[in-house]
């Protein structure tokens, strides 16, 4: 992939522009212990520009999420069909868990009609009974894509190209394998390849992070593909310029500065 052809589709806003214009993010998940994970998404859709960001998560979750990112509103239900009528899109997964809670929301979420990131736990449970839909971005790792498809690791790493257009074959949408030279394909086009990106970033969060960059993207009216594609590429050169400081002790966190540069090109 080319970013000077990507950020043609970053463009200056309009000035007349408001917050409406660029969507409501609704980030779930954050089971007990995973607070940090719809933190990281939550602000990486803001980050990139989403007008408006809410999180569901647990309870005693709402200040580690709300603290320090006023910005962020925060939920705790079991309920998503008021929040439901406010999202423009939906990123489910990050730190969502297993748990009957879990399984509650990702039953009401993933029924829903918005665009959607598909990331995390939701991905293992959506291997328990796989369902395909246009409207959505899969966002798995090797391990992730093993589940999805019913084989090993070492089948997804040893042909990623096979197994990222299997990936769409049962379950339609858009995927991003994930890993050294990122693959995204659609039933139309691709793959694509992201070539950016460092060792460095391969810790805690950064998926997290990824699957708001992309749904912060589809909340400003981006195409299911064209978020995927702008989406990881933003995240590999903003890890690229964090990492310039050195690839060991990479944060996910790091990125946040360097995004904000690299979607206001």
């Amino acid at each position: 992939m080319q970013w000077e052809v990507l950020a043609q589709s970053l463009q200056k806003r309009d000035i007349k522009a408001h917050k409406g214009d660029f969507g409501h993010v609704l980030v779930i998940g954050g089971d007990h212990g995973f607070a940090g994970a719809v933190r990281l998404a939550a602000e990486a859709a803001l980050r990139v520009g989403a007008g408006l960001v809410s999180v569901v998560t647990h309870k005693e979750h709402l200040s580690v999420v709300n603290d320090d990112r006023p910005e962020i509103m925060c939920h705790s239900t079991s309920d998503l069909s008021w929040l439901l009528r406010k999202a423009t899109v939906i990123v489910l997964g990050p730190g969502l868990g297993k748990s009957a809670w879990s399984k509650k929301l990702f039953r009401q979420a993933i029924a829903a009609s918005q665009p959607k990131v598909i990331d995390a736990d939701a991905l293992n449970l959506l291997s328990e009974k796989p369902r395909s839909q246009s409207h959505w971005i899969l966002t798995p790792h090797a391990g992730e894509a093993a589940r999805l498809l019913g084989c090993t690791s070492s089948d997804i790493e040893r042909d990623r190209l096979h197994a990222v257009k299997s990936l769409v074959k049962k379950y339609s949408g858009v995927a991003v394998l994930k890993g050294h030279h990122t693959l995204i394909q659609d039933a139309e086009e691709g793959p694509f390849v992201c070539h950016a990106g460092n060792p460095g970033m391969a810790s805690g969060g950064m998926g997290d992070v990824l699957s708001g960059v992309i749904a912060g993207l589809l909340a400003q009216h981006f195409s299911l593909l064209s978020a995927a594609k702008t989406g990881v590429m933003l995240h590999a050169l903003a890890g690229d310029e964090a990492a310039k400081q050195g690839e060991r002790g990479l944060l996910a966190s790091d990125l946040f500065l360097h995004l904000r540069r690299w979607v206001n090109p």
